[in-house]
């Protein structure tokens, strides 16, 4: 047991010289301990994502092109936006174009029912079908008012329509993401982040997959017609492809005066980018908004040397200062 005294006060000598002596060691690290302490809080907070923002008594507006997980709502004040529901990803129901075709084979070996009709033909409009019943359960859980939580952060994919990634809850509160991917309707996958409990974007996106394995177990929704022998080699075919792709991208130059801003780019132009696919484009878009280029060395997959290949090709917007610190969340 020790005794603290202060310097000043009543005690022999000895007692106060040797506190003087150990307080010296105790207070650096003291010290120490704290800048530490406040750097890490600064390094998060200026990497936090963007607060969410509450919109209750939202409504469906109907449109032609609307898929399980993207479809047009109507806030309680009138404003009209497009959702795209963070971590779920439903089989594509339109097909308008030659980025939603290669789209919709990766779903369809994602699931493992490419061959679940007689021929390719058959078995793509069948996955249509199944998206439309991803659309249609949509339309049900939200056919009384739902809200939504959206940090209002830039959801395209191919960029010809604007949306914005959200949480959506029906009006019992259940999850919509989370009810689609337990109904078997879609999969664990795509962009993530924190959630409006506060649970971090991993533990939101475990938790979806840990649900997607539960469907797959019981057979549920697209996973009844899952061809469970072929699927090892379709996801391995899929995989053999995207390598592929992504070799011919890499090794093709790029369009004169490409430059991309990591805030607002698109997942497929952020895809055109050397050494970037789906998975990375995803990650990207999961940590905006970005304060300065380097910030993306905190996205996982982006270390120093891939980092040097992207710098000439990005460029934050006039609404960012790229020089200086970003500002702590509100």
């Amino acid at each position: 047991m020790y005794v603290i005294r202060v310097p000043g006060d009543s005690g022999p000598a000895g007692i106060i010289g040797t506190m003087r002596r150990r307080s010296r060691p105790i207070t650096a690290v003291l010290r120490r301990f704290l800048v530490t302490l406040l750097v890490t809080c600064a390094c998060c907070t200026a990497g936090a994502a963007e607060q969410l923002v509450r919109l209750e008594g939202c409504t469906l507006v109907p449109t032609e092109w609307a898929d399980g997980d993207s479809f047009r709502i109507r806030t309680s004040t009138g404003e009209e936006h497009t959702i795209r529901l963070y971590g779920a990803d439903c089989l594509e129901h339109h097909v308008s174009g030659e980025t939603d075709a290669r789209r919709l084979r990766s779903q369809r070996r994602y699931f493992g029912i490419t061959a679940a009709k007689a021929d390719a033909g058959a078995s793509i409009e069948f996955a249509k079908e199944l998206a439309a019943r991803a659309s249609a359960e949509t339309r049900r859980v939200l056919a009384r008012p739902f809200t939504v939580h959206t940090s209002f952060a830039d959801g395209r994919g191919d960029g010809r329509f604007k949306r914005i990634y959200g949480f959506v809850f029906d009006a019992e509160g259940r999850d919509l993401a989370a009810h689609l991917v337990s109904a078997g309707l879609a999969r664990a996958y795509g962009v993530s982040r924190s959630t409006p409990a506060g649970e971090s974007g991993d533990d939101y996106r475990a938790v979806l997959q840990d649900l997607e394995l539960q469907a797959a177990h019981h057979g549920i929704g697209i996973w009844a017609h899952t061809d469970w022998n072929a699927l090892p080699a379709e996801r391995r075919l899929e995989r053999d492809e995207e390598r592929e792709l992504r070799r011919a991208i890499d090794g093709a130059a790029l369009p004169a005066g490409l430059v991309l801003d990591p805030n607002t780019a698109t997942r497929d132009e952020l895809m055109r980018l050397p050494g970037i696919g789906e998975t990375l484009a995803d990650r990207i878009i999961e940590r905006r908004p970005y304060r300065r280029l380097t910030d993306l060395l905190e996205v996982d997959g982006i270390g120093p040397t891939a980092y040097r290949k992207l710098k000439p090709l990005l460029k934050l917007g006039a609404d960012v200062d790229a020089e200086t610190p970003a500002k702590p969340a509100e």
